[in-house]
């Protein structure tokens, strides 16, 4: 066998050392190369694939400095998903499991210099909930996809009440343009009924010279005639006096009618007020309607099973501060203590008949109200407006989770 033989006793040292990791300060990120000892490393800086490597680093350092801590942030939060995803777990737990696999992006070809600062910046971007402790920093993951499912549940719920009014507002319309060709055929029949009297109320005279036509007329013609003739019962051919109506009679029929058609007129105004109300209503509430609830100066409850241990768990506190629309910076009620917590792990706050609600989400989101009743079956309350643009307008259907109270 050769010295530089595949199954010499060095050879084979030498793969199981490349199979573990190596230190750190010896492995180039732009090269993606792992070097045994410092002269190895120092040759390999000394090679023209380096040199390369290095030059296109000097065109746009930042660019890919930035890359190279996506990338890190990326896999680093898939493993914690994966491994740790509704655990509390310590950040150097999780970190060498990161760094078992041979092929990770190194941290020292990111932006972030210590374990410490990432995992700072984990916490104030929101991808987790991070405690400093006296045995270390500690990180839970935030579970987006879930809230994401929740999201895409309520959506679809809204979706299907809109498509519901907008079946009633069809049905409304059909009713609507039935009733309007019921009283025009009414209309029309009255108008028939006018005419035919006007047609058989002629005089004795005229009655006289249409029997002198007829019977001047060949004979098949008089069956025309007498047919036309049927409805002269109708007609008492003995009374001198005509068909007349008095003054008052007609005055009456002619309001009668006018009355019929004014409030015709403003059915259809209503019908349409009631429409552009509903429209609008329906614009708000979609324009309104966010993810996020969070605002400062309500109270809220805090639902983290975590947090039990340190007796915070079902305890009301105050928003003092809200970070990126999600997290929120609680002071507690009780023990003044502050926490920032998540807004998947608040509760809001009912407070007593009577008592000021802000609406956090929805059509009237930002407003302040009065409670006036709760239904527990829907799980919704009665409010009226308070101040605003919408001041002393009452809302018969609005759910918990869309009210919180604001504190005293």
């Amino acid at each position: 066998m050769g010295k530089s033989d595949f199954l010499t006793p060095k050879a084979i040292a030498n793969r199981i050392k490349a199979k573990g990791l190596q230190k750190l300060r010896w492995y180039c990120q732009m090269c993606q190369k792992q070097c045994r000892d410092e002269n190895g490393f120092k040759c390999h800086c000394m090679s023209e694939s380096h040199q390369r490597q290095m030059a296109i680093f000097g065109q746009a350092p930042d660019r890919i400095v930035e890359g190279f801590s996506d990338e890190f942030l990326e896999e680093f939060l898939t493993l914690l998903r994966r491994a740790h995803r509704s655990s509390r777990v310590a950040a150097t737990v999780i970190y060498n499991e990161f760094i078992a696999d041979r092929n990770h992006v190194h941290m020292n070809s990111t932006r972030w210099q210590t374990l410490t600062e990432f995992v700072k910046f984990l916490g104030k971007a929101g991808h987790a909930k991070v405690e400093d402790t006296p045995k270390g920093w500690f990180i839970t993951y935030i579970d987006r996809d879930s809230e994401q499912a929740i999201k895409a549940r309520l959506k679809r719920k809204r979706v299907k009440s809109d498509l519901a009014d907008d079946e009633r507002q069809e049905l409304m319309i059909a009713r609507q343009i039935e009733r309007a060709q019921k009283a025009r055929a009414d209309g029309d029949e009255e108008d028939g009924d006018l005419g035919s009297e006007d047609d058989y109320s002629g005089s004795d005279d005229d009655q006289e010279e249409q029997q002198e036509e007829t019977a001047n007329k060949p004979k098949e013609k008089i069956a025309i005639a007498l047919q036309r003739a049927a409805p002269a019962p109708k007609v008492n051919p003995f009374d001198d006096k005509p068909n007349m109506k008095f003054g008052f009679e007609e005055e009456e029929e002619t309001a009668n009618k006018k009355g019929k058609d004014a409030g015709k007129a403003t059915d259809a105004r209503r019908s349409a007020i009631e429409d552009l109300m509903k429209e609008d209503e329906k614009a708000k509430e979609r324009s309104n309607r966010k993810d996020y609830w969070l605002c400062p100066g309500i109270v809220v409850k805090v639902m983290s099973k975590t947090l039990a241990d340190k007796g915070y768990y079902k305890q009301k506190g105050l928003v003092k501060r809200v970070i990126d629309k999600y997290v929120g910076e609680i002071e507690m009620l009780e023990s003044k203590h502050v926490l920032r917590v998540d807004q998947d792990e608040l509760e809001t706050v009912i407070p007593q008949i009577g008592g000021l609600v802000r609406i956090v989400n929805g059509a009237y989101r930002g407003s302040n109200a009065r409670l006036l009743s709760v239904d527990t079956e829907r799980f919704s309350a009665k409010l009226q407006v308070e101040k605003g643009l919408y001041d002393g307008k009452v809302l018969r259907a609005i759910e918990y989770e869309d009210i919180c109270k604001i504190a005293q």
